[in-house]
């Protein structure tokens, strides 16, 4: 049998009377052919043996009170949540093989596809039932700058669009030009030919802005419900905003470390857009007409409300994450004219207490910041509004790309105050739900919204533009589900032309079980003693991963592979040059410790010691093109196995 409903007696007597020959179609085909056919005949034409079959006596738990009792439905306002307050959720993959997918939007137009944008510059096009078209949607490949290394922050970095009306979409990406770094903000028009493809002759350059250095390139888009597109840019890069005497961010006469708002509707061949009249710093002498907030670092992810289903409050609402310099990481609520503070905060801390001290400041402060304990690279998400999950409805879920960490804010609206709690994967048995999992790639790039509402978040195992290891999940809880048809949808019909690429799911388990937690997923392998990679490869041999009790992505006992076995490195000579080629496989940019004497933990007696005199220059590929002994030679005992903390130049 497959999971029938419990009727409720007075219930079970309509539908039997009323669809009683559905019995049938419910139960699963087992044996003998008309051996099924009779018996199912027989409970179908005798109403009593039929609610014998299907009634539940429960008069609370049957259907259809169950949906109605006052005393159940009063316990069904909360998240689950685990013994430690930890909000339990679970997974559905719904798209799997991208490189770093750093943006997903939907159409809006009634089919329910939806777009995903790659580093790279690639922009491809998904339908609802999860099949992607084989043809790009937009290729900037050769345009876009960007490079194969772990953590770079340029490349294709955001797309949105305003198709009802206007058939376009809007990018945003780094060039160079003539050896200088540069974001820029272009224009596409739909082709007139295919619903699914951008015309790429239709660029329309709309702004470019000068970067300093590679990183803090900002990179978010966004339509607001007033019409007007915002552009979110980052501070100019290096640390702590060393730009003129107060940085960037504090300097209105520079669009970098802004929130920009333009039109790009009431415009004409002279100029490619136009300053919304009530922009804050319109006439001030010496401010950028574009600029709609100030005093940003380096904004990644944001989003605007949609307001609560029923009430509508919270409706245009601009949430933001603010990645931080050396302590926090930020939630920002953005408003017309605010100063968000840096460089003279970071977070509610201060950061250059000269600035800090200033009385003309009047900085806004977050919504919620948390220190780099947790995590070190926020990304921003959404409030949910969706259908399918009624206790997530108001909740603001985000994540942090370095940590892994996926994070909810809840507002107290009698305080205005913002009450955190971290999501947590459901244990085994809270997923075993058909296509449900609870594990992840720690990487989390991105949030993003469907047309219906419902959430997703978009991740990868190896942060690098060209390593095939992104994987989009939708956040499902599996404590409450709304009734079953009210969310149902008809996507609009799409004319495809191309081919199909049906998705088909990764199955994966936790990697190392017992010593990290399920944020670090590894797919499974074939054939026993094989240990196999991302979609099925064989490890290389001198691949690394970092071990340690408490599961933090960033540090731990360094373990390499080699020869088909895990195994440990000895301390002896190892310096934090070795640590940044062990970090740089991994992902981060350098090693910000190496800690000996095995203090980031120790591996029992059945991992063997596999590297000793370990000594590199740092640009090694892995430590296996690095000076050392002999595979398996050491002198030393697991008491000395290294370990590193990893973390990003700034």
């Amino acid at each position: 049998m497959r999971v029938l409903p419990g009727l409720c007696g007075d219930y079970c007597s309509d539908y039997w009377r009323d669809c009683r020959y559905t019995l049938s179609l419910l139960l699963e085909d087992k044996g003998n052919l008309q051996q099924f056919a009779n018996l199912t005949a027989a409970i179908e034409e005798d109403r009593r043996r039929f609610c014998d079959f299907l009634e539940l006596k429960d008069k609370q738990y049957c259907y259809p009170n169950v949906l109605t009792d006052a005393e159940l439905n009063a316990n069904l306002g909360l998240v689950r949540e685990d013994s430690t307050g930890c909000l339990e959720v679970c997974l559905q993959e719904v798209a799997n093989g991208l490189r770093n997918p750093v943006a997903m939007i939907h159409a809006d137009d009634g089919s329910h596809r939806f777009f995903v944008a790659e580093q790279l510059g690639y922009v491809w096009v998904y339908l609802a039932d999860g099949s992607r078209i084989d043809r790009p949607f937009l290729n900037l490949t050769k345009a876009v700058l960007t490079s194969r290394w772990t953590g770079d922050e340029r490349g294709f970095l955001c797309i949105c669009h305003f198709f009802i009306l206007f058939l376009k979409a809007y990018v945003y990406y780094s060039v160079s030009v003539k050896k200088e770094e540069r974001i820029r903000i272009s224009e596409f028009t739909l082709s007139d030919h295919d619903d699914n493809q951008l015309d790429h002759s239709s660029e329309r350059m709309i702004l470019e802005v000068v970067e300093p250095a590679s990183n803090h390139n900002g990179g978010q888009l966004l339509f607001g419900h007033d019409g007007y597109l915002y552009i979110f840019i980052g501070d100019g890069g290096r640390a702590g905003d060393p730009f003129g005497k107060f940085g960037n961010s504090q300097n209105k006469s520079a669009l970098l470390g802004k929130v920009l708002r333009i039109d790009i509707d009431n415009i004409d061949e002279s100029t490619p857009y136009t300053i919304p009249s009530d922009n804050p710093f319109v006439g001030e002498q010496g401010a950028r007409p574009e600029i709609y907030a100030y005093g940003v670092r380096n904004m990644w992810r944001c989003s605007i409300d949609r307001g609560d289903p029923a009430t509508g409050a919270g409706r245009g609402r601009m949430f933001c994450g603010d990645v931080g310099q050396n302590k926090y990481e930020e939630i920002d609520l953005i408003v017309k004219g605010g100063n968000y503070g840096w460089r003279a905060k970071e977070g509610f801390s201060c950061y250059d207490r000269k600035l800090c001290q200033n009385s003309s400041l009047d900085d806004i402060l977050p919504i919620f910041d948390y220190p780099h304990k947790l995590g070190k690279s926020v990304t921003g998400g959404y409030v949910y509004r969706g259908c399918e999950m009624p206790n997530l409805n108001g909740l603001y879920i985000f994540g942090d790309f370095m940590s892994g960490r996926l994070m909810s804010l809840k507002e107290n609206e009698a305080t205005g105050e913002w009450q955190y709690n971290e999501i947590c994967m459901g244990k085994d048995q809270t997923c075993k739900f058909p296509k449900l999992i609870n594990s992840y790639y720690r990487y989390i790039i991105s949030f993003a919204e469907d047309e219906a509402g419902e959430l997703y978040f978009l991740s990868t195992g190896v942060p690098s533009a060209t390593a095939r290891s992104g994987v989009i999940y939708k956040i499902v809880d599996p404590s409450r589900r709304a009734p079953p048809g009210k969310c149902s949808i008809k996507p609009r019909p799409v004319k495809i032309k191309g081919k199909l690429i049906h998705f088909y799911p990764r199955e994966a388990k936790s990697q190392s079980a017992g010593e990290t937690n399920q944020v670090n997923k590894r797919p499974k392998g074939r054939g026993r003693g094989n240990k196999r990679g991302k979609g099925g490869r064989r490890l290389p041999s001198g691949s690394v991963r970092l071990v340690s009790a408490d599961g933090m992505p960033d540090r731990g006992r360094v373990e390499i592979f080699i020869r088909g076995e895990w195994g440990t490195v000895c301390d002896d000579l190892f310096t934090r040059k070795a640590g940044t080629v062990v970090c740089r496989q991994l992902g981060f940019t350098t090693a910000l410790t190496v800690m000996k004497r095995a203090a980031l933990g120790e591996a029992s007696s059945r991992v063997r010691i596999l590297l000793d005199d370990v000594e590199c220059e740092g640009e090694e590929r892995s430590l296996l093109e690095c000076k050392r002994s002999k595979v398996g030679k050491h002198n030393c005992s697991h008491e000395e196995d290294v370990g590193v903390i990893c973390g990003y130049q700034t």
